[in-house]
């Protein structure tokens, strides 16, 4: 397939005549929308390719007013609220507007065209800078913004494999240490570990620094007692109950963020396990839900307020030509200590 004239740019009309679909389908197949059907979006995306098409809103706009992008995949968790609170906060005081932007669906985002165009209507919106929060499979996107000259920033990265790549997050390592430190304190020896997924940077060093304290402690690391899945209630939920209902049930349990200990302790209530005279459990982040739980939650802060807005002071100044003096910013954990975590019971 090609355009008529020698030179001539390829426009949307010609990838829509192309494929006999409305010029409307086409722009759903290069925005990753969800409401064209699967085959439909294949043959827009093979004419895109064979017709060389490029988005005509690359160049910057002439605005009076920068914006940043923060875009995510799932807005609703108490984490997540929590860093946009944050990058808000330090937006308005650098007067910047932050659009907030879902993601192309997984399925498209990784095809060229498709980032290249999603990229370009944030040009399109004034945006001088983007900000992944916790965004799955971003290498596409990010690539797709280097060719625009976007500067891109991730906070707590998942499923990359981008060397060149920005980044925002915590001390996650040191904080789940320091968590695991606390319960051997305490005489627990039998400690599990419930962890999110396998492709989350945060929740892979998490697991290495509960692993680290154990190791100095001379424990085992008892792989019947590690668990891994979504940062959700009911992986904490669906992993405690398997471990609390065998024969070696576990006497503590440290959770990879506190929506996963939320989970851990609605199982260990309705299995009649008491918390935390027979089980202690540990969450991370220090989301506002931890104080509220039953019994309240013994958690690791960590600063998410101030990720979204390191996020956005980053970004800023990569938006100005200016290099960060290091590519991973990392803030500092704490832990706070609360009714969940108390004495290994004496027959453990």
């Amino acid at each position: 397939m090609t355009t008529d004239a020698p030179g001539r740019r390829t426009t949307l009309e010609d990838v829509a005549s192309a494929v006999g679909v409305s010029k409307a389908t086409v722009s759903k197949a290069l925005n990753g929308r969800d409401d064209i059907s699967p085959d439909t979006r294949e043959r827009v995306l093979a004419a895109v390719a064979a017709l060389e098409y490029r988005p005509t809103t690359l160049v910057a706009p002439n605005v009076a007013r920068r914006a940043l992008a923060i875009v995510f995949d799932v807005p609703a968790s108490p984490y997540i609220l929590g860093v946009l609170q944050g990058a808000l906060a330090e937006a308005t005081d650098s007067d910047v507007d932050l659009l907030a932007r879902l993601a192309p669906e997984r399925t498209s985002r990784a095809h060229r065209a498709v980032a290249r165009e999603w990229i370009a209507d944030q040009r399109a919106s004034g945006v001088v800078g983007i900000i992944g929060l916790t965004l799955s499979e971003p290498d596409g996107l990010i690539d797709a913004a280097s060719d625009a000259n976007l500067p891109f920033i991730i906070v707590d990265p998942v499923d990359t494999r981008h060397r060149r790549m920005v980044s925002v997050g915590s001390s996650n390592w040191s904080g789940a240490r320091t968590a695991a430190e606390h319960l051997i304190a305490l005489g627990h020896q039998r400690i599990a570990w419930i962890g999110g997924p396998e492709a989350s940077d945060a929740a892979r060093d998490r697991r290495l620094g509960y692993q680290a304290a154990l190791d100095s402690a001379g424990l085992p690391v008892d792989p019947d007692l590690i668990r891994s899945g979504p940062f959700a209630v009911a992986t904490g939920a669906e992993r405690a109950r398997e471990m609390l209902t065998s024969a070696q049930r576990p006497t503590a349990i440290m959770a990879a963020d506190d929506e996963i200990a939320v989970g851990v302790l609605a199982t260990a209530h309705s299995l009649g396990i008491r918390v935390p005279e027979e089980l202690s459990v540990t969450g991370f982040d220090d989301t506002p839900q931890a104080a509220w739980t039953t019994p309240p939650l013994t958690t690791v802060y960590q600063h998410l307020e101030g990720m979204g807005a390191m996020a956005v002071q980053t970004i800023l100044l990569m938006a100005e030509g200016r290099s960060p003096t290091s590519s991973h910013v990392e803030l500092a954990t704490s832990l706070t200590v609360r009714g969940s975590t108390s004495a290994a019971p004496s027959d453990a």
